[in-house]
């Protein structure tokens, strides 16, 4: 969306080599079984930039985005961000690099405490960091409310008060309470309507713009990956199988796969990237 000649001279801001999870699965009978997860993944995402990861379900996409928020630990491979390899870091290490890091899911009412009111949420990474004021929490919490398209009068309704739209918008303001750098956003936009994905793409847009972020925005929807992404990569079967601009991915797809998901997608405008506004 906002690549510049400027920012592919800069290292990226995540880098990823060779990445391998395997698990371990017991059968009914006979030994455990390996099931490999990822296969080999590799691929880096330049500051201010959107990636978006694109495949069926089973894919890998998201063993892959847990492996990069630090929630799975990967079987082999690297992860580098900002430089530094997190397979190599220490915890205390991990606990400064995991706030720049931020997950939103496609249902983001399952990481809600059900018993807190909108304000509480917003608080609540920050109350675990204990290094803020109640006043200063509040006032922050504030401030993203309105920038993600949420009035203050929210603040007091609990998650189940809010329209599905309103809770990922309170998930996305509530990830930014920690100014990360990273925003993997895991199908955040399938369970929603289609005028409702409208308004939250055009918000990541605006957000993005306006605060430097950066996307791994992973879904199965090629029509919304090519709207939103400034380079798309497809997966099957835990393995990068194409990636490239969204103009070339849409017009000239070189994998079997990338040309399946494509016919997936009903009257699809395939004349590339949306235009900038």
């Amino acid at each position: 969306m906002n690549t510049s000649t400027d920012d592919r001279n800069m290292p990226p801001l995540l880098e990823v080599e060779n990445l391998v999870k395997t698990y371990s699965r017991k059968q009914f009978a006979g030994p455990r079984e390996e099931v490999r997860a990822l296969a080999s993944v590799s691929f880096s995402i330049f500051r201010g930039t959107t990636l978006a990861l694109v495949g069926e379900s089973g894919s890998g996409k998201s063993t892959l985005a847990l492996c990069l928020a630090c929630l799975e630990k990967p079987t082999s491979g690297l992860i580098r961000f900002e430089g530094s390899d997190l397979l190599r870091l220490g915890e205390r290490d991990l606990r400064a690099i995991r706030p720049k890091v931020q997950m939103i899911f496609q249902d983001p009412a399952s990481s809600f405490n059900p018993r807190w009111k909108v304000l509480e949420i917003l608080a609540e990474p920050l109350a675990f960091e204990g290094t803020r004021g109640r006043d200063e929490m509040r006032s922050r919490a504030h401030v993203l409310l309105q920038q993600t398209g949420l009035s203050s009068d929210l603040g007091e309704k609990l998650p189940i008060e809010l329209s599905g739209g309103q809770r990922q918008r309170l998930a996305i303001a509530r990830a930014l309470m920690l100014d990360p750098e990273l925003l993997i956003l895991d199908e955040a936009l399938s369970a929603l309507d289609c005028s409702v994905q409208a308004q939250i793409a055009n918000l990541l847009v605006e957000l993005q713009s306006a605060r430097g972020l950066t996307y791994l925005f992973i879904t199965h929807d090629m029509a919304m990956a090519a709207h939103l992404a400034d380079e798309i990569a497809v997966m099957s079967k835990g393995r990068m199988v194409e990636k490239g601009l969204p103009d070339k991915v849409l017009k000239q797809p070189e994998n079997e796969i990338t040309r399946e998901l494509l016919a997936a997608v009903p009257r699809m405008d395939r004349s590339g990237p949306r235009a900038e506004s």
